[in-house]
């Protein structure tokens, strides 16, 4: 069984094996979510990206963790949306299963995800939680223990929980 849960707060604060970093494609760290990750890991993290010389929308890659208490970092970059018919579902799919990839390959059996393309990739809420829930149940069993769902806000932890039907759900 995997527990699928909500959590609202910093991403970058949490106990867990990997957290997962909503990245742009350069690797090398910007606003959001991305950035406050690059800040609490330390300039070892923008060193370990660089050497990947970038990733694709919907693809994967993994570092270590430096200075953050999750042993791991697993980058992917979401998709921009563009209205919907570029395939932005799809990308945001391929991130979270290759995002799942990688925490398996490394043998991460929890998980902390944060709200992929829905700041200023403006994928809309309500479809990303669904495509990311969706996900989490088809990697459940896969060797994880437990997957975070991490909100900076209120609403966005709501529309999980709006998702999970509550604040936990075992899958």
């Amino acid at each position: 069984m995997t527990l699928l849960r909500v959590h609202q707060g910093d991403i970058t604060k949490l106990e867990v094996d990997a957290i997962v970093n909503a990245a742009n494609t350069s690797l090398l760290g910007g606003g959001g979510v991305d950035g406050a990750i690059h800040r609490a890991a330390g300039p070892e993290l923008v060193h370990a990206c660089r050497l990947f010389g970038g990733c694709r929308t919907g693809e994967a890659v993994v570092t270590d963790g430096f200075r953050l208490p999750a042993r791991w970092v697993i980058h992917t970059p979401g998709p921009v949306w563009r209205g919907g018919d570029a395939g932005e579902r799809e990308l945001l799919a391929a991130s979270y299963r290759n995002s799942f990839a990688r925490a398996g390959e490394v043998g991460a059996r929890t998980v902390a995800f944060p709200c992929i393309s829905t700041g200023i990739y403006r994928f809309p809420m309500a479809e990303a939680v669904r495509i990311a829930v969706r996900e989490a149940k088809a990697a459940a069993g896969d060797g994880l223990d437990e997957v975070v769902f991490v909100c900076f806000s209120e609403a966005d932890a709501e529309a999980y929980r709006a998702e999970l039907g509550g604040e936990s759900a075992s899958v």
